[in-house]
């Protein structure tokens, strides 16, 4: 076969091969385009039905794109939390990762779509319609936040901070650092929330110190020696006997106090004699004699009994009687039978013990509210029973510089010798008594440098309060600013609202407030993030 014709072959093959069994022929090319253009629309349909159920229709979304835990259209979202711990919110039973605690289930809890449920805790409204969300944070480490939801390295849900919450809400003279609270009724019962009412009463700083049982040295008596002599006799022979007043104590001889009887009975019978002169100053000198010699005796402790006794008989006795010049207990002996005695010995001290002092110490704050006259209460550890009203008699002028207190001496009755000297008693008296409104104490929350107490506005809405506190006492406290009479402070769990408060400041503070409410850059999370959390 020649050239040409083996070319001419070729060609017819090379066209029946491009034609295809379903190809028209180079004539019919009108028909192959006809069938084109309804399967591309088909397809374009197809794709933009997909991208529109993909972003408008949430279980077909859940479907196609689940979030990291796990979770799809078709499982209930539950949701736990803790009872101490509010912020801390699960997806699934468990325990508190700070206290331990049993995690309870919330009713109603919001889906991860978004949907907010009717009573949601962490929406902090039963009700009032949708709130916007910021951004979503960390309920461990308030710095990490993502736009979208998200989990923590622990599987917790981030919390959602809403428009509401970053900017803060309340009067505008928030105590620094601290914002309004909107915890909703059912977190209040989670919570353990409770409130009492401010109201206007009389209250009074109770003061309550140690002190000791001492003699009233006002009653103290000590029987002392005037003249040389001996004893003779003893009617006291023990120390703590208890003795009259005008009961012998003692006999003593000595030779100046019988001088003076004599002395006595001599000029008195010159006066006698002299009752029948006609001169007027010898009858005057005879009597002042007598009286001197009378006045003597008595300087000397001779009782006016035996004075009257030597008058009567005209006889010297060679003892003389001391009684006891008051009535009380023997509290000093220091003389026996047959001692020897000079000018300003000490012979007996008894001790009037009717009336006791107390003293106790009081510390500075205390003692510079403690007046005279002021009435306090005693009970003693050795009994009980005893209750014995008294008064303040004394404060002393210095401070003990090893306590840094000050001594305060009280004045009680002693019926019954029940208080001895040196025994312990407890003294408690009420200063400052005033009336004004009063709070219970367990609603303050000491910073250091201020007193803030959390009021409760209603509705689940509690606001912080820089107050001023006066007179505390019996569990309650005087209020001199910052909350008014009538008005509900928080007194159970304000610890929480504390935290919370303080946390919400903070959240404000990062946002800018009002001025600035767009969330704060997200950080980045690694494999635990939700979609689109830009992590």
């Amino acid at each position: 076969m020649s050239d040409e014709k083996k070319e001419e072959i070729s060609q017819d093959t090379e066209e029946t091969a491009a034609a295809g069994p379903g190809n028209s022929a180079p004539g019919s090319g009108g028909g192959r385009k006809t069938w084109i253009f309804p399967v591309l629309a088909a397809v374009l349909a197809f794709i933009l039905a997909g991208v529109i159920a993909f972003y408008n229709v949430p279980a077909f979304h859940a479907l196609l794109h689940p979030h990291a835990g796990g979770d799809n259209a078709a499982k209930s979202y539950d949701k736990y939390t803790c009872g101490m711990h509010p912020f801390i919110i699960s997806d699934k039973p468990g325990v508190c990762p700070i206290c331990g605690m049993q995690l309870t289930k919330i009713d109603g809890a919001p889906a991860p779509g978004g949907a907010t449920a009717p009573s949601s805790v962490t929406a902090g409204k039963s009700s009032g319609g949708a709130r916007k969300i910021l951004f979503y944070r960390n309920p461990m480490n308030p710095n990490i936040t993502s736009k979208t939801p998200a989990k923590d390295e622990m599987g917790m849900d981030f919390v959602p901070v809403y428009e509401d919450e970053a900017k803060g809400t309340g009067n505008g003279n928030l105590p620094e650092g601290y914002a309004t609270v909107q915890v909703g009724m059912e977190r209040m019962q989670l919570a353990g929330i409770q409130s009492a009412t401010a109201v206007r009463e009389t209250i009074s700083h109770p003061v309550r110190a140690a002190g000791v049982v001492v003699a009233d040295e006002t009653r103290v008596r000590r029987v002392q020696a005037k003249i040389d002599g001996w004893i003779e006799k003893l009617y006291t022979n023990f120390t703590g006997q208890l003795v009259t007043k005008g009961q012998p104590l003692l006999e003593i001889y000595s030779p100046d106090l019988v001088a003076s009887q004599r002395e006595y009975l001599l000029s008195k019978a010159g006066v006698d004699r002299m009752k029948e002169s006609p001169y007027k100053d010898a009858r005057e000198m005879s009597s002042g004699l007598a009286q001197a010699a009378r006045t003597r005796l008595k300087l000397f402790d001779v009782p006016e009994s035996f004075i009257e006794e030597l008058e009567r008989t005209g006889k010297v006795r060679r003892t003389v009687t001391l009684n006891a010049p008051v009535s009380g207990y023997v509290t000093g002996k220091e003389i026996f039978e047959g001692t020897r005695i000079m000018p300003g010995m000490d012979l007996l001290t008894v001790t009037d013990l009717s009336r006791v002092w107390i003293d106790a110490d009081l510390y500075e704050y205390e003692a510079q509210s403690v007046r005279v006259g002021q009435t306090a209460l005693l009970d003693t550890v050795a009994d009980p029973g005893t209750k014995l009203k008294g008064r303040v008699a004394f404060i002393y002028p210095t401070f003990s510089p090893e306590t840094r207190t000050l001594k305060v001496r009280f004045e009680f009755p002693n019926p019954g010798l029940r208080l001895k000297p040196q025994m312990y008693a407890n003294v408690s008296l009420d200063l400052h008594s005033v009336t004004g409104v009063v709070i219970p104490d367990s609603a303050l929350i000491e910073t250091g440098v201020r007193v803030i107490a959390f009021v409760d506005t209603g509705n689940g809405s509690f606001e912080p309060r820089e107050v001023k506190v006066g007179v505390r006492g019996n569990g309650k406290a005087q209020i001199l600013s910052g909350v008014k009479a009538g008005e509900k402070v928080a007194v159970g769990a304000n610890f929480l609202l504390d935290s919370e408060s303080k946390l919400r400041a903070a959240l404000t503070k990062m946002t800018g407030g009002a001025s600035a409410p767009s969330p704060p850059q997200p950080q980045e999370q690694g494999g635990h993030a939700g979609h689109g959390g830009g992590q």
